[in-house]
């Protein structure tokens, strides 16, 4: 039983005990009330919130075997038994056995229930409610996001139940991390966002999503978390500084360092436009949904005797949430611990009402134990002739205690099995919402946001899930079907165009016909409208006539200009420790790790302290020596060496000093740029050595100049400069490191007016940014992959596109052979064993298949 114990993630120190609110009280002495004295004045105004990150208790661990003797913990704080006590009139202490047993006979544990209730209250109480009411107080919103948020396990370990210290959030939020889809973690936080009447939601978006991530990952993660309430946007990350362990601190940077960040407005401007829509009005939501994360802690015992329910359970709760999103029937969870405070009051329209919000129909779906206050509200509303599903298991106990309360409830209500098709044919009623592809199927990738505002609504359509090939653009025809008489006016949020889109009235709805790709989003403000007429716009477009489509040659290979120096990767090399023997070439990082533990000095890893707390001045006793041998075809190019702290190092080239001045930085400022001198063709030697103590970043360096590098396995070899390359990887045409942006110069000849489109379906490159003798015409980032040129006339033009690059060849884990790993921190530069490779894993780059240009000509 224990509060926290120290460990490098929260900087060698204990974690605060988040069940004690003095402690948060004098954390908020220490931190907020700080921040108050210096910029009060700004508080409400410039500075609206204060962000709170990743907020827990100490896990909570459970025995595999329930014979084995192993050491397990759970949450606990000093007057933990005193509270307990005071709030259920009996002793935990007495009982614990029952937090990690079972009862046998299938008997449920009402002491592990109030346990799990206590703590989660503890938490709610001592930290949210304690922060948040300071916060309400100095004119400040309380944001930020809770730990570990999507799963009936994940939030019981750590927070007992998410939805529940939002009740102190003014802008409740979520985080998400490697490009999940954690349908459930948003759709909680909008939920407590509807029924207190927040102004949206959170999201730290983009973590962990490595260098390689594109716009159009960027751009279908915002769409279906938008979708899902997210209003406010919190980029994970911009980096300071990539000296040292920085580099790998779960990259990319959204800034400077990344090579596309000019262009990042694009996706920027497209959200600022979203969210200023998905901000007016109210969302309109008729389905609740009772929460059953209680129902999961009576089965928070051991692995071996619980584990096999818990995993049906979360799997239940999975499946639950994505039925009813995929199936066009958008909902709100109910938190049956807030309940108790939103929602005593129904409406005379049979409608329940829980806080801001009032749903038509509420669903109990496969809960084991329901709370009293909860089942003392549900007759209320079945009585005033609310609708009331039961679905899959029905409640045995209630407060976990043996009671035929739910099962009596459930007798006057509907019963239904847990089966998607059943529980989708029983809420058809209340369907506000649906779309059928062109075979006349429901799509099964698209979710939504209906909001109010006063006559109108405002409806946003988004994908979800990944395309399987996302370069294969998959034209979507769809049927979209709306409630109520409307002219929708389609909002294109990626160009700011506003325009009416075709429409039919078919009895009291709203049929659209609309086709989509599998990036594409659709905001659409519906207009009131009384007049129903079923012939207003033909759906169908005018297609021109008399004309055909040509198309134009490109050619094969193309002149390119590098927007950077080319680079050779330095990560492979010999060293020694002052007058030690020359180690055998090694990859840096592991050079790093061998001579940290030789000197018992603490290794550079994913759970770090930060090097700011070790206040004591260093006494520095060691020397580290680092020789880089680069082989080239090629002789007379002059080359610069970037490197880190290049004034604490001495370096010497082909065995010639060099002095060391810098001359410029590479990709971050503090990769400092010194001259070297002239490449010799054959075997090129560099040396460095600098000072070696616990706070150096022993780190990899970068050859620069204008030249080629062909890599074979984990051998690179400098030739010829590139000037020119083919359609296809250009990793492996001369840039095999190179992370920088490529301009391919297109020579074209048009022998007849006409409009010119571009396709461009087949590249690994943020972003393609195309222009045509010297005017830029759009960027090319989503499916289907084309763009405009406009009208053309006849004779020879240039066309530019820019592949903006990514770091991924100059500062990914190039020897993580692992192609499934997902969790690119730290510790995926350092794998081991059969995840490592010495040979370098080159991700493909650039433009990997020609263009297609095409005319539309007149016949």
């Amino acid at each position: 039983m224990v509060v926290s114990g120290d460990h490098p993630w929260f900087n060698n120190q204990a974690y605060v005990n988040s069940l004690d609110k003095k402690a948060i009280e004098c954390f908020i002495e220490q931190t907020h009330q700080k921040y108050y004295e210096v910029l009060g004045d700004e508080f409400g105004k410039s500075i609206p919130a204060i962000f709170t990150d990743e907020p827990q208790f100490s896990h909570k661990q459970t025995l595999g075997y329930a014979e084995e003797k192993k050491e397990v913990s759970i949450p606990y704080t000093d007057d933990l038994e005193e509270t307990f006590r005071k709030e259920y009139g009996h002793s935990l202490l007495n009982s614990l056995p029952e937090l990690f047993w079972e009862l046998g006979d299938e008997k449920f544990s009402v002491i592990r229930y109030q346990y799990h209730d206590h703590i989660c209250e503890r938490f709610a109480s001592a930290f949210a409610d304690t922060i948040g009411s300071w916060c309400r107080e100095h004119n400040i919103m309380l944001t930020g996001h809770m730990m570990e948020e999507p799963t009936l396990a994940s939030q019981t370990a750590a927070l007992g139940e998410a939805m529940r210290s939002y009740r102190s959030f003014d802008l409740p939020g979520i985080d998400m991390l490697c490009d999940w889809r954690e349908l459930s973690t948003a759709k909680q936080a909008q939920s407590a966002s509807h029924q207190y009447g927040r102004n949206g939601v959170l999201s730290e978006l983009y973590g962990v999503t490595n260098y390689t991530f594109d716009f159009r990952g960027h751009k279908l993660q915002g769409d279906w978390q938008a979708a899902l309430g997210v209003t406010v946007r919190v980029h994970h990350l911009a980096w300071t500084s990539m000296a040292g362990e920085a580099k790998r601190d779960y990259p990319a940077s959204i800034g400077y360092q990344s090579p596309w960040y000019k262009e990042y407005h694009y996706i920027e401007d497209y959200f600022a436009r979203v969210n200023t829509a998905l901000t007016r009005g109210k969302a309109k939501v008729r389905i609740g949904v009772i929460h059953p994360i209680e129902s999961f802690w009576l089965y928070w015992g051991n692995e071996e005797q619980t584990g096999g329910i818990r995993r049906e359970m979360d799997e239940k709760f999975y499946n639950l949430t994505h039925w009813l999103l995929f199936g066009l029937l958008d909902f709100d969870f109910i938190s049956e611990s807030l309940l108790t405070t939103q929602g005593k009051e129904i409406t005379d329209t049979a409608k329940l009402k829980v806080g801001e919000m009032a749903y038509d129909v509420i669903l109990v779906p496969n809960m084991i134990t329901i709370r009293s206050t909860t089942l003392e509200i549900l007759k209320q509303f079945a009585a005033q002739g609310g609708k009331i599903i039961f679905t899959g298991s029905i409640p045995e106990l209630v407060d976990a205690l043996p009671s035929k309360g739910g099962s009596d409830l459930a007798q006057t209500c509907t019963l239904i099995p847990f089966s998607q098709y059943t529980l989708l044919r029983e809420l058809e009623t209340y369907r506000l919402l649906d779309i059928l592809d062109e075979r006349g199927n429901r799509s099964e990738n698209i979710i939504y946001q209906l909001r109010q505002e006063g006559e109108d609504c405002w409806l946003f359509l988004s994908h979800v899930m990944k395309s399987k090939n996302p370069d294969i653009p998959q034209e979507e025809k769809l049927t979209i079907s709306i409630e109520g008489t409307f002219i929708p006016v389609w909002y294109d949020a990626l160009t700011g165009d506003i325009k009416t889109i075709p429409y039919t009235h078919q009895g009291n709805r709203t049929v659209i016909h609309h086709s989509m790709y599998e990036h594409d989003s659709l905001l659409l403000k519906l207009e009131s409208c009384e007049e129903k007429n079923n012939d207003h716009l033909s759906v169908n477009t005018l297609q021109a006539l008399g004309t055909e489509e040509v198309e134009i040659r490109i050619p094969d290979s193309v002149t390119v200009r590098l927007a950077e120096p080319n680079v050779v990767l330095l990560d492979m090399a010999e060293a020694k420790l002052d007058d030690g023997e020359w180690q055998e070439k090694d990859e840096i990082l592991r050079i790093d790790n061998k001579f940290r533990e030789l000197l018992g000095y603490p290794l550079r890893m994913e759970a770090l302290a930060q090097p700011w707390i070790n206040q004591k001045a260093e006494i520095i006793e060691h020397t580290i020596f680092l020789r880089y041998t680069i082989m080239s075809r090629i002789s007379g190019v002059d080359v610069n060496l970037g490197l880190e702290h290049s004034s604490d190092c001495t370096v010497t080239f082909n065995g010639i000093s060099v002095s060391g001045a810098k001359v410029g930085w590479y990709v971050d400022r503090d990769i400092d740029v010194i001259e070297l001198g002239s490449l010799m063709e054959g075997r090129n030697i560099i040396e460095v050595s600098m000072p070696f103590f616990t706070g150096q970043n022993v780190e990899a360096m970068y050859l620069l100049g204008d030249f080629g590098v062909r890599l074979s396995g984990c051998m690179a070899v400098i030739e010829e400069p590139v000037h020119s390359l083919n359609f296809g990887d250009s990793s492996a045409q001369g840039l095999a490191f190179y992370g920088g942006n490529i301009e391919y110069d297109i020579p074209i000849i048009v022998t007849q007016q006409g409009e010119l489109t571009i396709q461009a379906n087949y590249f690994r490159s943020p972003v393609l940014k195309v222009e045509m003798d010297g005017e830029t015409k759009g960027l090319i980032a989503f499916a289907p992959y084309s763009l405009s040129l406009g009208q053309v006339e006849n004779g020879t033009h240039i066309l530019k596109i820019t592949a903006f690059g990514n770091r991924m060849n100059t500062f990914g884990a190039l020897h993580l052979c692992d192609r499934s790993e997902i969790w690119c921190g730290p510790n995926a530069w350092r794998a081991k064993g059969s995840m490592w490779s010495y040979e370098y894993q080159i991700t493909p780059t650039g433009i990997l298949k020609k263009p297609v240009l095409t005319q539309e000509r007149a016949n």
